[in-house]
């Protein structure tokens, strides 16, 4: 790989005697490593040798520069001996911490982990398979951490310093990451990713992780598929974002899409896809641009769907009018602990927009610009799974009304300490077909019904 062309030259991430700009914090001690000092030596070596390789190769034609070679024959000049296994551990780490994010690659390469969780340099957790994991994995200090942080952070043209110690990045893979320094976390600098597969997750997938059911993935093809407004809803780490992406693989090619994220997460295939990404204010205040911009500025780019991330405040208002004036089958995610919960939630984020509308006119927006709430629940045993499928239906009154089409039955735990269930139709036939088959799609009425699974 062509190193020069990805870094540049290489900057020192100092060692425990070096920090950076982290003085005022208190540092936990070094990790207990007999080749803490070899580790050391070889790092200082290897950015010295690297830049002087960039600097000779630089008008040259071939500018490739291979950093785990250099990094072994620093090795080999260490007066210390070493069995290939250790050189080959000991080379890994080095390279993870020169040209990545020191002790968070080895997760980051590991597909079965989910999320990376460091709460302080001395502790970093994993989630795999839906449970917490305690790792043995360290980073030296306080100093390093914030080393990975800037790293990560200035790669999106971001920043994160003590006068704004909370940012929302993503790592080149589309990986969602939060960082918190000093002096608003307490034990350190924090950091916490939200992985996602190298592939994307398809609904056969979901399925096989007993997410939903056949009959419940053919009815949500054919929604967004028959241009229904779709809002996904659940708590945090329930799999929103994951089920949003799988159901925007369901919109056709020849359709124009713009997603709007304050971190671009979503993977979407199709060609005709413009992204759109929030940005915070810089150094000086100025420069921010919210998702409601965002979603305003869409509207005036001809889109044919318009999928938002997840709608936080005022910009719901300005998303309930685009599903009600064109733009319908959007989608977007939403934080609730229910479906009827979703309802109130946005009623008091259209609220956030300062525009003095009457509640009820407020309910009257969301009844008629959302078709299908989806509701997504993650388990104590670490499972995902949706636990309605709900449709509005109009307003009754002052209230908006809403029938569930599928929900999950749970019926207690299993052998293995999952939890069982079973996804089943109320038997109520949704309002929505009717849309779904004026627009050209099918939708059967078997998957309705309560009998005959």
């Amino acid at each position: 790989m062509n190193w020069v062309s990805r870094l540049g030259q290489v900057k020192d991430t100092g060692t425990p005697s070096q920090k950076t700009g982290s003085e005022n914090y208190s540092d936990i001690g070094p990790r207990t490593d007999k080749y803490q000092s070899l580790k050391e030596a070889v790092h200082r070596e290897v950015v010295t040798e690297y830049n002087t390789r960039f600097a000779e190769n630089r008008s040259g034609e071939d500018s490739s520069v291979d950093m785990m070679e250099i990094i072994r024959q620093l090795i080999g000049r260490q007066e210390q001996t070493l069995t290939r296994l250790e050189e080959s551990k000991i080379a890994q780490e080095i390279y993870d911490d020169v040209m990545g994010l020191g002790p968070l690659e080895v997760f980051l390469r590991d597909s079965s982990v989910s999320e990376i969780m460091v709460n302080a340099p001395n502790q970093i957790y994993i989630e795999r398979s839906g449970k917490l994991e305690l790792t043995g994995s360290r980073f030296r200090d306080n100093a390093h951490v914030l080393n990975v942080i800037n790293r990560i952070v200035s790669s999106v043209g971001r920043r994160c310093d003590e006068s704004n110690p909370m940012v929302d990045a993503r790592l080149a893979d589309g990986s969602r990451v939060n960082a918190v320094i000093p002096p608003i976390a307490l034990k350190g600098p924090t950091i916490t990713i939200r992985k996602f597969s190298a592939v994307p997750l398809k609904i056969e997938d979901l399925i096989g992780y007993n997410t939903l059911s056949p009959q419940m993935a053919s009815f949500l093809e054919a929604c967004v598929k028959g241009r229904c407004n779709t809002v996904v809803s659940g708590g945090t780490g329930s799999g929103k974002t994951t089920l949003l992406n799988v159901l925007s693989g369901y919109i056709s090619d020849q359709e124009r899409i713009v997603t709007i994220e304050d971190a671009a997460e979503l993977q979407l295939k199709q060609n005709h896809v413009v992204t759109l990404e929030g940005r915070p204010s810089n150094i000086e205040g100025k420069g921010v641009v919210s998702i409601r911009d965002l979603v305003r500025n869409a509207l005036r780019m001809r889109p044919d769907r318009i999928i938002v991330g997840e709608v936080r405040s005022g910009e719901t208002l300005d998303m309930l009018q685009a599903m009600n004036t064109g733009h319908e089958g959007s989608l977007t995610t939403v934080h609730a602990n229910s479906p009827r919960d979703v309802v109130s939630r946005m009623e008091t984020m259209v609220m956030m927009s300062g525009m003095e509308l009457p509640a009820k006119a407020i309910r009257e927006q969301i009844s008629s610009a959302i078709d299908l709430v989806v509701h997504q629940s993650r388990f104590r045993d670490g499972s995902r799974k949706i636990v309605n499928v709900s449709e509005i239906i109009g307003m009754e009154g002052d209230t908006v009304t809403m029938q569930d089409i599928f929900v999950f039955k749970p019926n207690g735990v299993d052998s293995m300490g999952k939890v069982a269930g079973q996804f089943v139709p109320t038997g109520i036939h949704p309002k929505v077909v009717e849309k779904i088959r004026n627009n050209g799609v099918l939708c059967k009425d078997e998957w309705f019904l309560q009998k005959g699974w």
